[in-house]
């Protein structure tokens, strides 16, 4: 019970943080929302384990959405698979001991280039790319979003990744010692 206790309040803390800054970072726009988004998802399944990595990845793209800062409904989808991948790999490879820096490193480049591959086969490939013809004419997309979706899922995402976990990793050590006594 007692472990059930902690892992929910670790996750409850790690969503919190999450909100807060997407609510505090939304003015900035994507490269320090997401960079930030990055950093608590990184962080989060660093510290807690996948299954809060999971939660938090899983409910940031409805949040985002809710909050205005996702900039269509058809992404919340691709963006809880990418961010998931994201976890997912980081939870695999990284050291978690934090000793291996070339570990680390690997870890992160991976998981950063696996995200911004399956936003980017998602986004750019099946949504505005295969079904765009039947999203245009349907009026789920304008023309204008059509041209947006494919830059916005690209490059960016692959940049606040690595930079979301190289913040996160930076921090861990430090942040290990006080979670963990």
């Amino acid at each position: 019970m007692k472990k059930k206790i902690l892992w929910l309040t670790r996750t409850a803390v790690l969503l919190a943080l999450l909100i807060t800054l997407q609510v505090l970072t939304k003015p900035f726009g994507q490269l320090v929302t997401g960079s930030c988004v990055n950093l608590v998802l990184a962080l989060t399944v660093l510290v807690a384990g996948l299954p809060s990595g999971a939660v938090l990845a899983l409910v940031s793209p409805v949040l985002a959405y809710l909050l205005g800062i996702a900039p269509q409904v058809l992404t919340v989808p691709a963006i809880m698979v990418g961010n998931f991948v994201y976890v997912l790999l980081l939870r695999l490879l990284a050291d978690r001991k934090a000793k291996n820096v070339l570990r680390q490193s690997l870890a992160l480049i991976s998981a950063s280039a696996a995200k911004f591959a399956v936003l980017y086969g998602i986004v750019g490939g099946v949504i505005c790319g295969i079904f765009a013809d039947q999203l245009l004419s349907t009026g789920v997309l304008k023309p204008p979003m059509l041209q947006l979706l494919p830059a916005t899922f690209s490059w960016p995402q692959l940049i606040t990744a690595l930079i979301g976990g190289a913040l996160a990793m930076s921090a861990y050590p430090l942040l290990k010692k006080v979670i963990h006594r």
